[in-house]
C-alpha cells in the first residue's frame, strides 16, 4: 500500500500537484479492534465521537481493507451508513455483494461464489461426480461449501459427505471425521477450511496412512503451507486448488530493498520489521515483542538486508499484495476523475462537479464505482453493480519436497465474462496428483453405463449411485449413462447391443427359404404324380379298372386333386391383396370339388349295389346324372360361400408388427374369420358324409368296390384337418401358413394315394387282373 501511494505521488499523470496521504490501523485479526480503528478514522481522533468528524482536512477518500471477511462485515455496515467507500483486498464473502446491506463496499478479489462455481465446473469437467466436502465452522466457508454443494447437485453430481469441522474439536470428533473420509468411496475431497482447523484431521489421517485421495483446496490456504506439519506433507502433496491472480509489481523489489529504519524513522512498521527479520532488538525499545525483549542481539541498522532478501519476500506469489496495489490505484483513479471533472459536465445535479478539497463521501463513492483503468500488467480493473472486479484466479498444484520446502506450479486459470459463463483452462499433464495418481483419477459412485444400458438408481442412495441395466428388447440407449432407454419406431428394432435401431426383418414364407422351397417341391412333385396318374387313366381308359365307378368322375377327382396341389403354391411368396383374396377361395372351391367327387363316387357304389336287387327303386338313378348333380350342387354351395366372403369382407395383405419381436410379418388378413372357418366347416361336413357312407359301403360286393379306399382316404383327410385346427391356432406368421400348406398337401396326397394307388398298381403291375373276366370271376368267387 505504501509503495503504491508513493508511486502515485510521483506520477504526474495521476493527481498532478496533489499528494495522497494515508493512515494505517492494525486490527490484529480482531473484529472489535477493526471497529475501533474505523471509528478512529471516521472521527479523526482516538476519543470516539459517533456521527462527528473532528478533523476537517485532509478529506477521507476511502478505506482499504479488511483482509478477513469477519472484520470487513462490521466495518462495511458502519461505512455504508455514511457512504464512505471501502475497498477490500481479501474479503471474498459473497454476502458483501449485497448492496442493500453494504452500499459502499467494493473489493479487488473475486466474489467467493466465483470460486464455488469454478470449482464445480472443474470437478465436473474432470468427470468427478462423487465428491466429499469438508468445511470450517465459519460463515465464509459454510456459504462457499453450501454453494458448491448446490451447484454440483444441480449439474448432476453428488455429494458423498458434507462434514463441518468445528473450531473447537474433540479427539473423538477428529476420529469420527477421519473415519468418514477413509470409508468414503469418493476419491476427491474439497477442503473449504481454515488450515488450522484442518490440521488435526490430517494428522489423524496420516496415522492411518491414507492414500488415494485427491484434495481440492480453496483459496483460503492453498498458498499458505508454512504451517504444514511434517506428518501431513505426504497426504497434502499434490493438492490442487485456486488462488488469487498472481502478478508482477514493477519497482516493488527495489522499494523493499531500500527499506531501512534510518531512512524511515517515523514508520512504525519498519523498526518492528527489522527486529523480526534479523532477530534482534533496538535498544531502549519498550514495544519490542516479548520474544525479542530477551534477545541479547542489539539491532544496529548496519544489518545487510540483501542476505535475507529472497527468504523474506516471495515475489513469485504476489497475490494479496497485487489486490492491495489495485485497491489503492482504484481510489487514486477515482480521485483523479473527480479532480478532472469539468463544471457543467459533472455527474451530479445540473452537471455539478465535486471539490477535490471538500468532497462528500458519496461523491467519491460514485467515482470509485465507475472507475475503469488498466494496470501496468495490462489487466483491466472495474467494478460491477455488486462492487466486484472481473474475476480471475490461478489453478495451483502444490508440491511439497522431501526437504520440507514447497513449490507451486500454475497449471491453469479461470475467468468469467458473466455470472453464468466461466472459462477454465487446465493443463492436466502438468499436474502431479496427490494420492499417487499418475493420470487423471476418477471419483464416481458407480461406473459409467455403456451404450445399450440404462442407469437404475439404487434405493435410498444418491442419483449418482446406480446399477446398469440392459435396455429391454425393442429399446436402445445410444449414449453412455442414459437414464432412460428409447423405444425404436414401429418399423425398427434394437440391434443385439441395444445401441441403435435397425429396420425390422420383413418375414413371409418365400420360395427362397428352405421351408418354402421344400413345400414348393412337394407340391410340384405331387402335382406331377397326379398328372402321371391322369395320363395313365387316359391311356388305359377302356380298361375295366378305369371304367369302374364312373370314369368321368375319376377324371374330375384327379383334376381337383391336381388343383389342390397347385393351389398350395398361392400360399407361398410375399402376400399381395390379389393372392390373399384368391388363395383361400381357391382352396375352398377345389377342395369342395374334390370332396364332392368322392361323395359322388360313394353314391355310385351304393346305388350300383342296391339297383341290382329285384324291384329296386334305385334303378332309375343309375347313370351319370346323379354323380354330376351331387358334384354340381355340393361345389356350388361352396362357391356361393366364397363369393359372399369376397364381397362382404375380402382378405387383404397386411404388415403385422406385433406378432414377433424384431420382425414385420407380411401376412394375409382373412377379413372375416367366421367365413374362413365356415369354409372349413363345410369341407368337414362333406368329408364326414363321405366317410360315413363309404364306411357302411366298404363291404358291399362289387366288381371293384372303392368304398373301402374312400374310407381310408377320408380317415386320412379327417385326421389331418383335425390336427390342423389346434396347430393353426397356436402358430403365428409364416409358420401358420406352412401349417395350412402342409395340411393341404398331406390331405390331398392321402386321398390321391388311398384311392388311386390300388388302381395304378393293377393297371401297371398286374395287367392280368385288369380284365372283365377276372373282375367278374372275382365277383362270383366272392
Amino acid at each position: 500500500m505504501v509503495f503504491a501511494i508513493n508511486e502515485i505521488n510521483q506520477n504526474m499523470d495521476i493527481l498532478p500537484n496533489i499528494t495522497l496521504g494515508f493512515s494505517i490501523f492494525d486490527s490484529c485479526y480482531s473484529e472489535i479492534k477493526a471497529i475501533q480503528g474505523i471509528m478512529w478514522i471516521l472521527t479523526g481522533r482516538k476519543l470516539l465521537v459517533p456521527n462527528f468528524r473532528c478533523q476537517a482536512h485532509p478529506g477521507l477518500a476511502g478505506i482499504i481493507g479488511e483482509l478477513p471477511a469477519a472484520s470487513s462485515l462490521p466495518i462495511a455496515r458502519i461505512l455504508g451508513l455514511y457512504r464512505y467507500p471501502q475497498i477490500s483486498y481479501g474479503s471474498a464473502l459473497s454476502l458483501l455483494s449485497d448492496k442493500m446491506q453494504f452500499p459502499s463496499f467494493l473489493r479487488t478479489v473475486p466474489n467467493s461464489l466465483f470460486e464455488s462455481y469454478v470449482l464445480c465446473k472443474m470437478i465436473l469437467d474432470f468427470g468427478w461426480t462423487w465428491v466429499g466436502i469438508l468445511y470450517s465452522e465459519d460463515d465464509f466457508y459454510r456459504l462457499g461449501s453450501l454453494t458448491l454443494q448446490k451447484e454440483i447437485t444441480r449439474m448432476g453430481g453428488c455429494i458423498a459427505f458434507f462434514q463441518v469441522i468445528p473450531s473447537k474439536i474433540s479427539s473423538q470428533k477428529i476420529l469420527q471425521i477421519a473415519q468418514l473420509v477413509m470409508k468414503s468411496t469418493a476419491s476427491v475431497v474439497v477442503l473449504y477450511t481454515f488450515m488450522l482447523d484442518l490440521i488435526p484431521v490430517m494428522e489423524e489421517l496420516a496415522l492411518h496412512n491414507l492414500k488415494h485421495k485427491v484434495w481440492i483446496a480453496s483459496t483460503a490456504w492453498i498458498i499458505s503451507p508454512d504451517t504444514y506439519k511434517k506428518q501431513i506433507r505426504a497426504i497434502l502433496n499434490g493438492t490442487i486448488g485456486f488462488a488469487l491472480q498472481r502478478a508482477e509489481i514493477p519497482g516493488l523489489k527495489q522499494f523493499l530493498r531500500n527499506i531501512h529504519p534510518f531512512t524511515s524513522p517515523d514508520d512504525i512498521f519498519v523498526q518492528y520489521f527489522w527486529e523480526q527479520a534479523f532477530v534482534c532488538r533496538w535498544p531502549d525499545q519498550s514495544n519490542s515483542s516479548q520474544i525479542l525483549m530477551d534477545s541479547s542481539v542489539i539491532c544496529t541498522g548496519n544489518e545487510n538486508l540483501e542476505n535475507i532478501y529472497l527468504k523474506l519476500f516471495d515475489f513469485d506469489n504476489l497475490r494479496i499484495s497485487y489486490t492491495t496495489y489495485n485497491a489503492v490505484y482504484a481510489v487514486a483513479h477515482a480521485l483523479h476523475n473527480l479532480f478532472m471533472c469539468t463544471p457543467g459536465r459533472g455527474p451530479f445535479a445540473d452537471g455539478a462537479c465535486a471539490n477535490i478539497s471538500a468532497f462528500q463521501p458519496w461523491q467519491i463513492l460514485h467515482y470509485i464505482k465507475n472507475v475503469h483503468f488498466s494496470t501496468k500488467n495490462g489487466d483491466e480493473l472495474f467494478f460491477d453493480a455488486s462492487g466486484d472486479p472481473p474475476p480471475f484466479a490461478d489453478l495451483l498444484n502444490l508440491n511439497i519436497l522431501s526437504d520440507g520446502t514447497n513449490t507451486y506450479h500454475v497449471v491453469g486459470n479461470a475467468s468469467s465474462h458473466s455470472s453464468q459463463q466461466f472459462i477454465i483452462y487446465v493443463n492436466t499433464t502438468a499436474i502431479m496428483w496427490s494420492g499417487g495418481f499418475t493420470e487423471l483419477p476418477t471419483s464416481v459412485c458407480s461406473q459409467s453405463c455403456q451404450k445399450g444400458w440404462r442407469k437404475m438408481p439404487r434405493k435410498g442412495e444418491p442419483l449418482c449411485c446406480f446399477d446398469c441395466v440392459v435396455c429391454s428388447r425393442g429399446m436402445i440407449a445410444n449414449q453412455t449413462d442414459a437414464t432412460n432407454c428409447i423405444s425404436c419406431p414401429e418399423e425398427y428394432w434394437s440391434d443385439a447391443a441395444h445401441e441403435k435401431c435397425v429396420p425390422k426383418i420383413t418375414e413371409f414364407l418365400s420360395y427362397e427359404e428352405p421351408l418354402g422351397t421344400a413345400l414348393t417341391a412337394f407340391a410340384i412333385l405331387f402335382s406331377l404324380v397326379t398328372v402321371s396318374v391322369i395320363g395313365t387313366f387316359l391311356h388305359f381308359r377302356e380298361t375295366p379298372i378305369v371304367k369302374a365307378n364312373n370314369r368321368e368322375i375319376s377324371y374330375l377327382l384327379l383334376l381337383s386333386l391336381l388343383m389342390c396341389f397347385l393351389c398350395s403354391l398361392l400360399f407361398i411368396g410375399q402376400p399381395q391383396t390379389l393372392s390373399c383374396m384368391l388363395r383361400q377361395a381357391a382352396f375352398g372351391i377345389v377342395f369342395s370339388l374334390c370332396l364332392s367327387s368322392i361323395l359322388a363316387k360313394t353314391f355310385i357304389v351304393i346305388i350300383a349295389f342296391r339297383a341290382t336287387k329285384p324291384g329296386s327303386s334305385l334303378k332309375r338313378w343309375v347313370g351319370s346324372r346323379v354323380p354330376y348333380s351331387v358334384v354340381t350342387i355340393c361345389s356350388s354351395l361352396q362357391v356361393l360361400i366364397c363369393m359372399f366372403w369376397m364381397v362382404t369382407s375380402p382378405s387383404f395383405s397386411e404388415w403385422n408388427k406385433e406378432v414377433e419381436e424384431g420382425k414385420i410379418i407380411i401376412q394375409c388378413n382373412e377379413g372375416s374369420a367366421v367365413s374362413f372357418w365356415f369354409i372349413l366347416g363345410y369341407l368337414g361336413i362333406l368329408g364326414s358324409i363321405s366317410l360315413i357312407l363309404a364306411f357302411f359301403a366298404r363291404k358291399l360286393p362289387d366288381s371293384f368296390n372303392e368304398a373301402k379306399f374312400i374310407t381310408f382316404s377320408m380317415l386320412v383327410f379327417a385326421s389331418v384337418w383335425l390336427s390342423f385346427i389346434p396347430a393353426y391356432l397356436t402358430t403365428k406368421g409364416k409358420a401358420m401358413v406352412a401349417v395350412e400348406i402342409f395340411a393341404i398337401l398331406c390331405s390331398t396326397a392321402g386321398i390321391l394315394f388311398c384311392i388311386f394307388s390300388p388302381k395304378c398298381y393293377i393297371i401297371l403291375l398286374k395287367p392280368e387282373r385288369n380284365t372283365r373276366q377276372y373282375l367278374m370271376g372275382k365277383d362270383n368267387s366272392t
